[in-house]
Order: C-alpha cells, then sequence, then structure tokens
C-alpha cells in the first residue's frame, strides 16, 4: 500500500510536468501560428498590392498621355481595370465591360473584394490618378488566399502533433530523471534497523539526484556508526554496572550464610563504597545520555576561574596531592553551570588520580576563547594513544583501570560538555612530566 502510493506520487510529478510542459508549449505555439499566419497573409497581400500599384500608375501614364485606349488583361480571372470620371466608367477591361463600377478607392488604399461578378475568389483593389481620370486596377488573391490555408493546415497537423512529440519525449525524460529517485525511495523502504549496512544505489552524474543519493548514504553512515556506538555503549555500561552490583550481591550472600563472621562496619563501609561506585556511575550515564540527546540546558553568564579555584580547594582539602594554580586568572563563559563544573571536575579528579604528587592548573583568555589547562607529573599518556581516551569506558591499562576508581567515562564526558559548548579539547605532554589537556571553550557563544 505504502509503495502504491509512493509510485502514485512520483507518478504524478511526471504527470504533472509532462501537462505542465504541453501547455507551456501549446500556449507559446498558439502565438507562434496565430503571429505566423498574420505575417503570411500581410505579406502575400502586399506583394499583390504592390504589383496592382504599379500597375495601375503605369497605365494611368499612358491613359494620361495617349488617351483611352485597349485595355488588355494577360489573365480575366486574375486581373480587371477599369478608368473612372466622376464616377462613370469611361474604359475597362474586356473582363469587366459593360459592368458597374466595381471599387473607388483612394489614392494609396487598398480595398479587398471578397467576390466580383465574372470570377470566384477576392481581389484588392487600388487606384491612380490620370488627369482628371482614376485608374482602378484590381488583382486578385485567391493564390495568396489559398497560401494561408495550406499554412494554416500544415499548423493544425504540426502543431498537435509537435505537442504530442514533446509530451512523449518530456514523459520519458522526467522519468528517466525520476527513475534513480525511485531506486533510492526502493532501497531505503527495506532498510531496517538490522540493515544499516546497506546503501543507496549512487545516481550517475552531478546533479541533484547524484547529491541526493550522497547525502542518504552519509545520513545512513551517521545512523549506522551511531547505532553501533549505542549499541557498544549498552554493552559497555551493561558490563560496567555489573561488577558493583555482583560485589554488593557478594557481600550481601556472605551475611547471610555466615553471619557471624561478618562486621557490620566492614559490611557497611564495603557496600557504601561499591553503591557510591555505582551511583557514579549512573549519573555518568545518564548525563552522557542527556549530552546525546542534544538537551541543551540554559545557558548563563559563568566565571570559570570560580570553578577552578573552587575544585583546586576541595583537592587541597581531600587528597595530599599539591594543587599549583599560579596559572589561572579570569575568565567567563556562556553555559551551563553544571555541566562546567563537571567538567573541570572530571579533568582535576583524573589528573589526581595518576598524579604523582603535583598537579597543575591554568586558565586565561586568548582570542575570543578561554583556555583551561589540566596537567600532572604522572605517567602520561602515548600519542599514540590520546584519541582512545576520550571513548567511553575505555581503559588503557591496569594502572587506568577500575581499581583506581574510575570509570572510563570521565574524558568521554569532558568531550561531549566542551563540544556542546562550542569548545575543543586536546591532550599533549606536561612540562611536569605527565598529561596536559586543553579545553578551549568560545567567550563570545551567543
Amino acid at each position: 500500500m505504502a509503495e502504491t502510493a509512493h509510485r502514485s506520487r512520483w507518478g504524478g510529478v511526471r504527470v504533472r510536468t509532462t501537462i505542465g510542459a504541453v501547455l507551456i508549449l501549446a500556449v507559446a505555439l498558439l502565438g507562434a501560428s496565430i503571429a505566423m499566419l498574420t505575417f503570411v497573409e500581410r505579406s502575400l497581400t502586399a506583394q499583390v498590392a504592390d504589383a496592382a500599384d504599379l500597375r495601375a500608375t503605369e497605365l494611368a501614364r499612358s491613359f494620361a498621355s495617349q488617351g483611352a485606349g485597349a485595355l488588355p488583361v494577360a489573365d480575366p480571372t486574375e486581373e480587371f481595370i477599369q478608368v473612372l470620371h466622376d464616377g462613370e466608367i469611361v474604359a475597362a477591361s474586356p473582363n469587366v465591360d459593360g459592368l458597374e463600377p466595381l471599387a473607388e478607392p483612394a489614392p494609396e488604399q487598398h480595398l479587398r473584394l471578397n467576390s466580383v461578378p465574372f470570377t470566384d475568389g477576392p481581389f484588392i483593389v487600388v487606384s491612380a490618378a490620370a488627369g482628371e481620370d482614376t485608374v482602378v486596377v484590381g488583382r486578385n488573391i485567391d493564390d495568396e488566399v489559398e497560401a494561408r490555408r495550406t499554412v494554416r493546415r500544415a499548423l493544425l497537423i504540426g502543431v498537435p502533433l509537435l505537442l504530442v512529440v514533446v509530451g512523449l519525449v518530456t514523459w520519458w525524460i522526467v522519468g528517466r530523471a525520476l527513475r534513480p529517485v525511485e531506486d533510492i525511495r526502493e532501497e531505503v523502504e527495506r532498510i531496517s534497523a538490522r540493515e544499516l549496512d546497506r546503501r543507496v544505489p549512487d545516481a550517475p552524474g552531478e546533479d541533484e539526484v547524484s547529491r541526493l543519493a550522497v547525502t542518504m548514504n552519509r545520513m545512513l553512515d551517521r545512523l549506522q556508526r551511531s547505532q553501533e556506538r549505542q549499541r557498544r555503549f549498552v554493552s559497555d555500561a551493561s558490563h560496567e554496572l555489573r561488577s558493583p552490583i555482583a560485589a554488593i550481591r557478594q557481600h550481601a550472600e556472605v551475611a547471610i550464610e555466615h553471619p557471624e563472621a561478618v562486621i557490620i562496619g566492614e559490611l557497611a563501609d564495603a557496600v557504601t563504597a561499591e553503591t557510591d561506585r555505582l551511583q557514579g556511575l549512573v549519573e555518568d550515564l545518564l548525563l552522557l545520555a542527556r549530552l546525546d540527546e542534544g538537551a541543551e540546558a540554559a545557558a548563563v553568564e559563568v566565571d570559570l576561574d570560580d570553578l577552578v579555584l573552587a575544585e583546586a580547594a576541595r583537592l587541597r582539602a581531600t587528597t595530599s596531592i599539591e594543587v599549583d594554580v599560579r596559572g589561572v586568572s579570569a575568565a567567563r563563559v556562556r553555559g551551563a553551570p553544571a555541566q562546567l563544573e563537571r567538567l573541570v571536575r572530571n579533568l582535576t579528579q583524573n589528573a589526581a588520580r595518576y598524579a604523582k604528587a603535583r598537579i597543575a592548573l591554568g586558565l586565561g583568555s586568548v582570542d575570543g576563547y578561554a583556555v583551561l589547562s589540566v596537567e600532572d607529573d604522572g605517567r602520561g599518556i602515548p600519542a599514540q594513544d590520546r584519541e582512545r581516551v576520550f571513548e567511553r569506558f575505555e581503559r588503557l591499562d591496569e594502572a587506568r583501570g577500575r581499581s583506581t576508581g574510575g570509570t572510563g567515562l570521565g574524558l568521554a564526558i569532558v568531550r561531549e560538555v566542551t563540544a556542546g559548548h562550542g569548545g575543543e579539547v586536546t591532550l599533549g605532554d606536561s612540562a611536569l612530566g605527565g598529561l596536559r589537556v586543553d579545553v578551549r571553550l568560545p567567550t563570545d557563544r551567543a
């Protein structure tokens, strides 16, 4: 049913385009035909009139100099001559001898007689002055009328035939142009969530249909990558959640089976630690889910230096790591405070987790950007692995594993928050010997 509806719509485009082309051409041909018929009639009539004018002028000269005489005509069905004086006939060609004046046009006037007594066909009548007399000459325009009829008959046959040809050609061309679109539609119709590896056929050429195919394939690429990323994310999340849940269950089962061997305080500490770990993981997953959905939090002006200094104070109070904040200066950005606070915390926690004894925080404004840097004196990350650490649940080695308390989502969240605020994050070597993380956030973001 859906396929029939789609075909009907494409058929409608084809029909409407063909009808539109034929109608436009029909209007144009109608105007051209009328103009052609008018031109043919006037042109042929003007030729006959010019010939009649020339004949009348010659006869007027001859009549004025030699007087009345014979007025022969080459073809009595094609021409007649009458000489008038005060409206009375004083001489005439044999074919109109004895007839009343057929017409008396003024000089330079062309009269049309649709019928004459001696033959069929219309005549063009002109006159020329011969002293006090007027020479009237009529020329048959039946051939010219027949020529116009011939042209009209040719147009009556040719124009519809041309319209049919144009309609068929337009129908074929539009169908050929829409065929790749129909192929794309049929392929997209067959693609399901389980077959995102399929691609629509590439259309030949560099036209709009070809660009549509390229765009569709790019969209399918993005959907496939997104689906693969989502599946991997769900799989990794399930795996990560299983560990604290299994630990809590293990402690509970031991307490049930051997209550006499359980120290309540130790059990509470163990369960609390695993619960905290589970809570942190769930919060990270929820934040990433919101970021993936593109949900935008209310943006306000945020003093980034306040967040950095507050986090430094927290680290000093909870760890023995030396925190150097001499490189922190004022910087203000526009964004979501909670997300920016989470960005700063993840960076500082990550640095403190792997630092030996010292971390250094820096903040300043450069060329319209607030640049936040976090350095540690730990092992650092090899250059070839720096892109991998931004992947979710990525841990490079045992030193950066679950035992350290990390979820593998810290830097992934940093990148997503940074991207959501129009910035970028890069990793490099620290002057302290470990890792350096630089985050650039625009200060003039609307």
